[in-house]
């Protein structure tokens, strides 16, 4: 697994763990006032990080688009969202057993880790007090899920991480399902819940989590994040509700430069990539050149940037060629 670039916070912090320090880098090509890697991404228009990986939001939290030209982007999006994944928002299911990744953990023993032939527990760069194990407090489907406990700093991170599926699925669309429930609401500063590496971008990886009280894609090689995080862009996303599951699905087309995010069988319109450069949304995402990612794993888990620490519990993780949707 590629070591992640550390800024100076996470460097202090993974000393203090008693980590293998490597590789610091900072990077500002994104624009943005955060080190490639470790902290957490910002943008002008929503927050303010620095190289410690604590930030003050300036941004409103999450509500509907409070402009015409907002709900115009939206509904522009989401009629490209359509196009593009030649899926509606309310895709059949797929049985499980047709699947080439589909775990409930229902077999796995309460208080143990994920089946080992399936899963890995990993902790890039270094190692805290993020832990991991399958429980049978709350479920989704049947009566067993894992139960994540995340720390606030970056050595505190743990993650279970799958590659063969993800792998099998390379050169054409990935799609992904998991059902996910967090013990609080997202905060102000970058987290993330789910990585893949990009082989395509030197090993980088691709995040999925929050930041500015939102769902948001982050790229660690230049920190560009989906959506912008200026009001508008903060806007359009939506937050998870706490205490409560949610449906995250994400598809990514390596060879089409595309990515579709599915929240509860919605589709996002601030968590889009369709080649088309649109303000607040994927335009700076874009401003790199083109986009065309090689995924080689998946990852779920927690890695906080600011200090944020979370119980999150993850069920019903599902990896396919196709849209799988919420009730597979």
């Amino acid at each position: 697994m590629r070591r992640r670039r550390l800024g100076l916070g996470a460097i202090l912090q993974a000393m203090a763990c008693g980590g293998a320090v490597t590789e610091a880098a900072t990077d500002g090509s994104s624009g943005s006032a955060d080190t490639a890697g470790s902290p957490g991404a910002a943008e002008s228009g929503g927050s303010v990080t620095g190289d410690d990986g604590l930030e003050a939001s300036t941004s409103a939290a999450p509500a509907s688009s409070s402009s015409d030209a907002t709900a115009t982007s939206a509904e522009s999006t989401d009629a490209s969202v359509g196009e593009s994944s030649g899926e509606s928002t309310g895709a059949g299911a797929l049985g499980c057993d047709e699947l080439p990744l589909c775990d409930g953990f229902e077999g796995d023993a309460a208080g143990g880790p994920p089946d080992p032939s399936r899963w890995s527990v990993v902790s890039p760069d270094c190692s805290g007090t993020g832990t991991l194990a399958i429980t049978d407090e709350v479920a989704h489907g049947g009566t067993q899920s894992v139960r994540i406990d995340g720390g606030g700093g970056y050595c505190d991170h743990v993650f279970l991480s799958h590659g063969p599926a993800i792998a099998d699925a390379a050169g054409g669309e990935v799609w992904v399902r998991v059902w996910l429930r967090l013990a609080q609401a997202l905060g102000p500063s970058h987290v993330t819940f789910a990585a893949l590496t990009d082989a395509a971008d030197g090993g980088a990886a691709l995040r999925m989590g929050g930041q500015s009280g939102i769902l948001m894609w982050n790229r660690e090689s230049d920190d560009a994040t989906l959506p912008a995080l200026s009001p508008t862009g903060i806007s359009m996303s939506v937050a998870p509700a706490p205490g409560e599951w949610t449906c995250v699905e994400f598809m990514i087309d390596g060879q089409g430069g595309r990515l579709s995010t599915f929240v509860d069988g919605d589709a996002v319109a601030a968590l889009q990539v369709d080649g088309r450069p649109t303000a607040d949304v994927d335009q700076q995402w874009l401003q790199a050149g083109a986009w065309n990612p090689e995924v080689v794993d998946l990852q779920l888990g927690w890695e906080s940037y600011g200090g944020s620490t979370m119980v999150l519990f993850v069920d019903d993780v599902a990896v396919s060629g196709a849209r799988v949707g919420c009730e597979g």
